[in-house]
């Protein structure tokens, strides 16, 4: 196995096969990220959502897409001149991935791409010793990304820097803007549709360090999504007030089921239910970067 990556499997503490393809798929995101940056990527891009907060925050459950955000709007912007950097990276330590498009729709701000590779394939690089016998069932690797081209303003930044595979830079959210992404993923999503446990179990991360939440991304990003107008008034009691209707509406068995496979305490997903989050919201606060 490549030194490397024999070196950033150290801190996994794997016990089966799904430990495995999870450490595996984020050491491989982690390469991702490093050939990004290699390539100049954060000069012009921020890295946030829940991998950005597990990998550089301490966020104890495994997350599977890398989300980034423009620093500023441009509808013009090239994902494409990225992916070189990409293979290079990957190639260099002996993996075997393509990157495919998703072609984006008129009106989206999203611009998407795939990471696939076979799965089996790479368990071997990463576990050259490893019983493929009973790994039949194993999907295909699959590590999505995806840019917003048109991001609401009111985020803020900070540099972190890792080590491996090699010595990079990245460009990510801070935390409160992390937060105030996480915030609006549970008040915008349609937990009718698709019920995301993850959004959940983040949000009482965030809380259990005592974050604070960007109240200017939030309400930019509400105003975006047409829940506020512009001239609305917002502050923290308000946020508690949208956070605690929603908190009546979700299906928290369905909720527990989505992030089971994602984290090891299970047990704490015992204490979900409406009324747990309410009263866990009294300890929410926020910061406004633009009164500063």
């Amino acid at each position: 196995m490549n030194s490397v990556l024999k070196n950033m499997l150290e801190k996994y503490d794997i016990k089966n096969n799904m430990d495995e393809t999870n450490a595996m798929k984020e050491i491989i995101q982690e390469i991702v990220i490093c050939g990004l940056s290699r390539g100049g990527f954060f000069k012009e891009v921020a890295f946030y959502g829940g991998t950005a907060l597990r990998i550089f925050y301490g966020l104890n459950r495994f997350s599977e897409d890398l989300d980034f955000a423009l620093l500023k709007p441009n509808k013009d912007f090239d994902l494409n001149k990225y992916f070189s950097f990409i293979e290079k990276e990957v190639q260099a330590y002996g993996l075997n991935l393509t990157i495919t498009t998703k072609e984006k729709t008129k009106d989206s701000n999203i611009l998407s791409a795939f990471l696939k590779g076979d799965t089996k394939e790479h368990i071997l690089i990463f576990f050259p010793n490893e019983n493929m016998k009973n790994s039949t069932s194993l999907k295909n690797i699959k590590i999505k990304f995806e840019v917003d081209i048109n991001p609401p303003n009111g985020a803020n930044y900070e540099f972190k820097y890792k080590l491996l595979p090699s010595p990079h830079q990245v460009r990510l959210y801070d935390e409160a803007s992390l937060f105030a992404g996480k915030i609006h993923a549970i008040l915008c999503r349609n937990w009718n549709y698709r019920t995301k446990g993850r959004d959940l179990y983040d949000y009482i991360f965030y809380l259990s360090k005592g974050i604070k939440v960007n109240l200017d991304l939030v309400k930019e990003k509400l105003v975006d999504s047409g829940v506020l107008n512009r001239n609305s008034v917002f502050d923290i009691t308000l946020l508690k007030e949208m956070l605690n209707k929603k908190f009546q509406e979700i299906n928290y068995t369905d909720a527990k089921e989505d992030v089971q496979s994602f984290i090891e305490d299970k047990e704490s997903l015992n204490l979900w239910c409406a009324d747990f989050f309410i009263e866990i919201s009294k300890e929410l606060d926020g910061i406004n970067y633009s009164n500063n």
